[in-house]
């Protein structure tokens, strides 16, 4: 776990490339794609040991999901998606892999400093979100 604790922290979103082309490849209808393109979120992470949780916050809606390393779990994600996870260290990524109906995402967080980078990918479409440590 200690390559996870570089992740530890508050850390709020501060630019986003490509967000609303992911959640219309997710199928995200539009009025939920304007209120997430509108939101700022703030990414909490907590680590305990070799279990994780993640909380993002936003005025639109707030998920937190807890989880060990390498184990796969249940989420359900904002836009409703009830998918199969797992989150492992990969060359100090935290890698995030959710899967549903026979799809394939990947959200792999890198720290370097304050700044996190989030890239999500499903299929060819790839989206960056830059995030800054608050704390």
């Amino acid at each position: 776990a200690a390559m996870a604790e570089a992740f530890a922290g508050t850390w709020n979103l501060v630019k986003s490339e490509k967000f609303d082309e992911y959640m219309k490849e997710l199928g995200v209808g539009l009025a939920m794609r304007k209120m997430g393109n509108l939101a700022k979120p703030t990414l909490s992470i907590t680590i305990e040991g070799d279990k994780v949780t993640l909380k993002n916050s936003s005025t639109f809606k707030t998920t937190e999901v807890s989880f060990k390393l390498g184990e796969e779990f249940d989420e359900s994600t904002a836009d409703g998606r009830n998918v199969k996870s797992v989150v492992t260290v990969e060359d100090g990524k935290l890698v995030h892999v959710q899967k549903w109906d026979g799809k394939e995402t990947s959200l792999v967080r890198e720290v370097e400093g304050n700044n996190l980078t989030l890239t999500l990918t499903l299929g060819n479409v790839v989206c960056t979100r830059h995030y800054e440590k608050v704390q």
